[in-house]
C-alpha cells in the first residue's frame, strides 16, 4: 500500500510537521471535509502525508478525466478498502483488478441489472416505501431522517439480493444482523485509519479480536441462508437466486458458497449506505430550496395525479426528469461515496509527476465536482437545471463521477437511481417539507456521507393534479 510516487513532493497545504506529516487536526470522522478545507488553494494535485504513507488527491475535472482513461488506468485499492477486506473479501467493489472472482461474479450479475429484472425490484421498493409511511409522524413532530432513509435502503436491499425481510419498520430493536454489520464496518474504517500509523499492529489485532464476534455472526447467518436455499431447491428472483443458479455463459464456471457471501454483503453495504445517504442529503436541500420542492412536486403531481398514495409505474419513473435532476445535483455537491483510486497500467506522468504501477491517486470527488473550470462560478450553488441537456452539451467528460468509473463502476447505479427517484417521488408527492432554518449542514463520514442530526417535518399535502412539471 505505499504510495512513494518515487519520492516526490507534491504540493500540500502549510503545517506539515517533521515525524507525523499532515496528521494534526485530521480527525478520521471529518477527514475528507478538513482534507477539501485544507487544500482549497493547494491546486488541482496535491498530498497529505500521515507518517510515511503519502495520500495523494485529484481536485480538477481535467485530472479527474485524466485518470478515468482505461487505456492509462485502472483501479486501485487505497488503505480503506484493504481493510475492508477483512469484512468482504474479494467482492465487487473490494477485490483487486486481477482477482478471478471479481470478472465471474461481474459477468454473472449483469443480467440482475437489465430492464425485466428492475421491473421484478420495482414492486419490493413499493412496499418498503409503504411501510416507512406508516411511521413517519404526519402531526407536526420532525423526525430524523437519515435513520429512516437507512432502514428503508436497508429492507429493499435485503429483500432485492436475498428475499429477507430485516423488520426494520416493525421491530422495537434492529434486527441483530444490522448492528453486527454497521460494527464490522466501523471496524474496517479505523483499520483503514490505523494503517498509515507506524506500530500500529497490536491496535489492529485487538480491534480485530473485538470485532470477531460480530463477523462470524453476519458470516454464519449468510452461509446458513446460502445452504438453505442451495440444498432446499427454492427458486427466488433476486441476486442470490442468480449467483446459485446461473454459470458463466461462456466458461462454465460457477460462484462457490464463500465467494457468494462476499458478493450479498457488498451489495448490503453498497446499496443501503449510499443511497439512504443520496435521499438524506437531497431532503435536505429540498427543504432548504422552497422553489425546487414546489417544482419537484409539480412534477410528480403531473405524473401521478391527484391522489396522494399514488404510487408510480416502472414506465414512470424515467418521466420524472426534474426529481433526478434534483438527484443529480445532490450528488453533484456531496456525493455519497466520496472517492475513488486510480494507478496508472505502466509508468506515465500525471500533472508533470511521475506516476508508476503501484502509485495510486485519489480522486477527491466533492471538489472535482465543484471545479468552477468545469460547473462555472457558481460551483457551490444547488442548480438542479445545471444538469438540463442544454446545459450538460459540451461539459468536460468524466467530470461527473458518482458511481465511480470504467468497468469497476458501480454495477447497481441503475438500481440506485430508479430507487432513489422513485421515493423522493411518492415522499414529494405526499408530504410537504420543512425544516429548522437554523440548521447547518454537517456531514458524518462512515464508510459514505451522510447528514448529521438532520430533521424535518412532513406533513400531508393534497396533490394539485393541474400542475405543470
Amino acid at each position: 500500500m505505499r504510495n512513494d510516487w518515487s519520492g516526490q513532493v507534491l504540493p500540500h497545504a502549510p503545517g506539515r510537521r517533521r515525524l507525523v506529516g499532515d496528521l494534526a487536526g485530521l480527525a478520521p470522522e471529518t477527514a475528507v471535509q478538513t482534507i477539501m478545507a485544507r487544500n482549497a488553494a493547494s491546486g488541482p494535485i496535491f498530498e497529505q502525508r500521515i507518517f510515511r504513507q503519502k495520500f495523494v488527491f485529484v481536485a480538477s475535472g481535467e485530472l479527474c478525466a485524466e485518470l478515468c482513461d482505461e487505456s492509462r488506468f485502472e483501479k486501485a485499492l487505497p488503505p480503506a478498502l484493504v481493510a475492508l477486506r477483512d469484512f468482504a473479501g474479494d467482492g465487487l467493489f473490494t477485490a483487486y483488478n486481477d482477482e478471478p472472482n471479481w470478472q465471474l461474479a461481474h459477468d454473472l450479475l449483469l443480467p440482475a441489472f437489465t430492464r425485466p429484472a428492475m421491473q421484478r425490484y420495482h414492486g419490493v421498493m413499493l412496499q418498503a416505501v409503504r411501510e416507512l409511511f406508516e411511521v413517519l409522524p404526519t402531526d407536526g413532530r420532525s423526525v430524523e431522517v437519515a435513520p429512516l432513509m437507512t432502514k428503508l435502503t436497508m429492507e429493499t436491499i435485503a429483500r432485492t439480493a436475498f428475499s429477507h425481510d430485516f423488520g426494520s419498520f416493525t421491530r422495537p430493536e434492529p434486527h441483530p444482523f444490522v448492528p453486527a454489520m454497521v460494527t464490522a464496518l466501523e471496524t474496517g474504517r479505523r483499520l483503514g485509519a490505523l494503517s498509515s500509523l507506524p506500530g500500529s499492529f497490536l491496535l489492529r489485532r485487538r480491534l480485530r479480536r473485538r470485532n470477531a464476534g460480530h463477523q462470524a455472526y453476519l458470516d454464519s447467518m449468510l452461509d446458513e441462508l446460502i445452504s438453505e436455499r442451495r440444498t432446499g431447491g427454492r427458486h427466488e428472483p433476486d441476486l442470490l437466486g442468480i449467483m446459485l443458479e446461473q454459470a458463466h455463459p461462456e466458461t462454465g464456471e460457477r460462484l462457490s458458497d464463500r465467494a457468494i457471501r462476499y458478493q450479498i454483503l457488498t451489495f448490503l453495504v453498497a446499496g443501503h449506505e449510499t443511497t439512504s445517504g443520496a435521499l438524506s442529503l437531497a431532503l435536505h436541500h429540498l427543504a432548504r430550496h422552497p422553489e425546487v420542492l414546489a417544482r419537484a412536486q409539480a412534477e410528480t403531481d403531473a405524473v401521478l395525479g391527484p391522489d396522494p398514495d399514488a404510487e408510480p409505474a416502472f414506465e414512470q419513473v424515467p418521466r420524472l426528469r426534474f426529481v433526478r435532476r434534483v438527484l443529480d445535483e445532490t450528488l453533484r455537491l456531496w456525493p455519497t461515496a466520496p472517492g475513488f483510486a486510480r494507478t496508472p497500467r505502466e509508468a506515465t506522468t500525471l500533472a508533470g509527476y511521475r506516476m508508476r504501477p503501484g502509485d495510486w491517486a485519489l480522486v477527491l470527488l466533492p471538489m472535482v465536482h465543484r471545479d468552477p473550470d468545469v460547473w462555472g462560478p457558481d460551483a457551490e450553488a444547488f442548480d438542479p437545471d445545471r444538469f438540463l441537456p442544454e446545459r450538460s452539451r459540451g461539459r468536460l467528460k468524466h467530470a461527473y463521477k458518482p458511481f465511480g468509473t470504467g468497468e469497476r463502476a458501480c454495477i447497481g447505479r441503475q438500481f440506485a437511481l430508479h430507487e432513489a427517484v422513485l421515493v423522493l417521488a411518492r415522499i414529494l408527492h405526499r408530504f410537504d417539507l420543512t425544516g429548522d432554518p437554523a440548521y447547518q449542514l454537517r456531514i458524518t463520514e462512515r464508510l459514505t456521507l451522510m447528514p448529521r442530526d438532520l430533521r424535518l417535518v412532513l406533513r400531508p399535502r393534497v396533490p394539485a393534479p393541474t400542475a405543470g412539471a
